[in-house]
């Protein structure tokens, strides 16, 4: 063999060893990504992200901050939407800083907080739910006063009052099925899912037989 083609196949052997510490680089690499990926912390509910980060100044209502549970102060800020109040912490205002410090919140962990905070002063706002998670099944109490609990509460409207079985018990002549159903698609005043996309089947279940057994049964066992 000439010495030009020793030369090539030097240059060849030398190149393909390149290409292979590239790969394994590259391999190493998406190997980081992965792991990092399936080690993100789950994002956290609005309650622990208060309790965390935005009760330093809300819980007291320092600096000027508005009082969790502070109804007056926060009826003027309920008014707006819940994207105006998220825009309003994420770049920060007079001497609240841009997420409150915590530049480690997401987008929708600070929309959590922000609900929870309206929530706990009078408000009735849906917490986001997660991007990255699927969402934890709510029990009937949760959704009745989440929702239900404004007619089904007092009765308004013609909604069978919560634990009234003698109001209760014609609407499941045909079946609790039926009713769940009814409460899925909306009945009279009532809007489907009772205004609220959010609700899944299962929970709006829950609600029905939370109502119909409350004060009878143990939520559990009605099920």
């Amino acid at each position: 063999m000439s010495n030009k083609s020793y030369a090539q196949v030097n240059a060849i052997k030398r190149t393909l060893g390149a290409l292979n510490a590239l790969a394994f680089c590259a391999a190493a690499f998406i190997g980081v990504i992965s792991v990092d990926a399936i080690a993100q912390p789950a994002e956290r509910s609005g309650k622990e992200v208060v309790e965390a980060t935005c009760a330093g100044c809300h819980a007291k209502g320092e600096k000027g901050a508005p009082k969790i549970g502070d109804k007056a102060a926060w009826s003027k800020r309920a008014e707006q939407s819940l994207s105006s109040l998220t825009d309003t912490a994420l770049k920060g205002i007079r001497q609240m800083p841009p997420h409150g410090a915590n530049m480690k919140l997401t987008d929708t962990e600070i929309k959590r907080a922000v609900t929870y905070m309206v929530n706990q002063s009078g408000g009735n706002w849906v917490e986001p739910s997660s991007k990255t998670a699927a969402p934890v099944e709510r029990t009937g109490e949760q959704v009745v006063k989440l929702r239900c609990g404004e007619c089904h509460e007092k009765g308004l409207h013609g909604a069978p009052k919560v634990g009234d079985a003698d109001a209760w018990i014609p609407r499941v002549k045909n079946g609790l099925d039926a009713v769940v159903r009814s409460a899925i698609n909306g009945h009279g005043g009532m809007p489907a899912r009772g205004g609220i996309a959010s609700l899944t089947d299962a929970e709006i279940r829950n609600a029905v037989v939370y109502m119909m057994n409350k004060g009878r049964v143990p939520e559990k066992a009605a099920k």
